[in-house]
């Protein structure tokens, strides 16, 4: 079990094997990711992913992020992935595997018509969570990715930018780009699945950091 805080932990659910020896194991397989938040504390998870053709690995784990974060019984989560269009699969979310075979991984990328769509799901912002996870190698007037972050920070929104991730756990993504971004209220990280759901836990028992 890993600690995420006070209220929130990811753990995983563990199946029993039988080696050649006749040994048993214990093999962890289905992470779960659960909180003690009060039930009327209800928070809004928007992730916000990238598939355009160099985003394949942080397809994948953005997925089985959205599964896990899907359990969670006070926040309800919604996966929007775009490129140069933006498809909304919060109805797969339960199911990663599903999920994947939804998401069609090719095309240029929109950061901002992700982060506009975004942004119409939002009812309180101080209890919604916006999740972008892409290269950050806008395709559109950086002018306008720029507005949609400022008009989110504006809001009172939580907003966090995860830096694509390579097959090896490598972050590969706009410097430059992020740098704006971060400049305009939106902090951009290198983040594993895990360290993902730490931030959601202190966002969701209160804190700032």
């Amino acid at each position: 079990m890993l600690k995420t805080g006070r209220s929130g932990t990811t753990t995983t659910v563990p199946s029993a094997r039988r080696r050649a020896d006749g040994t048993v194991v214990v093999v962890p397989e289905r992470p779960v990711f659960s909180t003690r938040a009060s039930r009327e504390a209800d928070w809004r998870l928007v992730l916000v992913v990238d598939v355009s053709g160099s985003m394949e690995a942080s397809v994948i784990w953005s997925a089985l992020t959205a599964a896990v974060l899907g359990g969670v019984p006070t926040l309800s989560t919604h996966f929007l992935a775009f490129s140069t269009q933006v498809v909304d699969l919060t109805d797969r979310v339960e199911d990663p595997l599903s999920l994947l075979l939804e998401v069609r991984v090719g095309g240029g990328t929109h950061i901002a018509a992700g982060l506009a769509h975004a942004r119409s799901l939002i009812t309180v912002p101080s209890r919604t969570l916006v999740v972008v996870v892409s290269d950050f190698e806008e395709g559109g007037p950086i002018g306008g990715l720029l507005g949609e972050v400022r008009a989110l920070a504006a809001s009172g929104a939580h907003l966090m930018g995860c830096a694509a991730l390579d097959d090896t756990g490598n972050p590969r993504y706009s410097v430059p780009v992020a740098r704006q971004l971060v400049a305009a209220g939106m902090p951009v990280a290198a983040l594993s699945p895990l360290a993902l759901a730490r931030w959601v836990g202190d966002r969701l028992r209160g804190e700032s950091r």
